[in-house]
């Protein structure tokens, strides 16, 4: 089945959030999804979000799912905000668990925080199944940009999320707490294994030298043959080497901790003060 995609691309962040409709219902799934957070005013905003509510009202779609590929470290996830408005279960890898244990020590979070992964609906593991109406997504767990990352296999589409990039960029980085290059190769592997024709959709986009336009659909066929970083049947150790070089090259991204607090939450908030005031914490020489 060839499920109906929209993409929409958020400039601050270079995410694409996805609107996945099933072709013969009404039926939609949300994946990736952003809350707009100005770091500097520590003000948010729901610009992006209110594209994505005006899209789904306005085609009277039913929202079952609202889809997270792992636990962002680039943009804050809108699902509460979503949820709220349109309905659907909240989904991520259960490996959520992981995330959480790791950022709750590095954020000081205390006990109130639970590491159980239960601000989720839905904790899915490698070979699950859900639907979407009458079309089925099948899980993948691609781990080594995080250990939570999920590819969701909807009919004949792939969202991989940040595990690779369209192909003239390459792949993503694994310096992040639980991350290897070693995991993500095998990840890649995993991905590539889908038949050539499945459509590739990707979680960002930073037009790569030489392109003009932002893209995020490709195909298992180009990745296998044209991916910078994975193509032409690259080697592991070839690969490993590239990823951990590179890697030591770049700086954390601007929103990581912001991100990281209120992802690890499904989108959520930490919890107001006794006046009603929400704080994030800045770690000092932890990340």
């Amino acid at each position: 089945m060839k499920p109906d995609v929209t993409g929409f691309f958020d400039d601050a962040t270079n995410t694409i959030s996805f609107v996945v409709k099933d072709p013969q219902s009404a039926s939609c799934a949300i994946i990736d999804s952003v809350l707009d957070f100005d770091y500097s005013s520590g003000r948010t905003d729901t610009k992006s979000a209110d594209e994505v509510i005006d899209y789904v009202t306005k085609n009277d779609l039913r929202v079952e799912w609202i889809l997270e590929s792992h636990v962002h470290a680039d943009h804050l996830s809108a699902a509460p905000y979503l949820q709220e408005r349109l309905g659907g279960k909240i989904g991520i890898g259960e490996n959520i668990t992981a995330v959480q244990d790791t950022f709750g020590k590095v954020f000081n979070e205390g006990t109130e925080f639970q590491r159980d992964g239960s601000q989720f609906d839905k904790l899915f593991v490698e070979g699950d199944s859900f639907h979407i109406g009458q079309m089925r997504g099948d899980v993948l767990h691609t781990p080594g940009h995080t250990p939570a990352c999920l590819t969701y296999v909807i009919g004949d589409a792939a969202f991989v999320g940040d595990t690779m990039f369209m192909p003239d960029f390459g792949t993503a980085r694994c310096d992040f707490p639980g991350g290897s290059s070693e995991t993500l190769f095998a990840s890649i592997q995993k991905i590539l294994t889908l038949p050539d024709e499945t459509r590739i959709f990707v979680g960002h986009d930073y037009k790569a030298p030489g392109r003009d336009e932002y893209a995020w659909e490709t195909t298992v066929a180009e990745q296998r043959t044209r991916n910078v970083h994975v193509g032409q049947g690259q080697s592991r150790e070839e690969f490993v080497e590239m990823r951990d070089a590179r890697d030591a090259t770049l700086a954390m991204p601007k929103l990581i901790i912001p991100s990281l607090q209120v992802n690890m939450r499904a989108g959520k908030m930490p919890e107001p003060d006794k006046d009603g005031d929400v704080f994030l914490k800045v770690p000092v020489n932890k990340l």
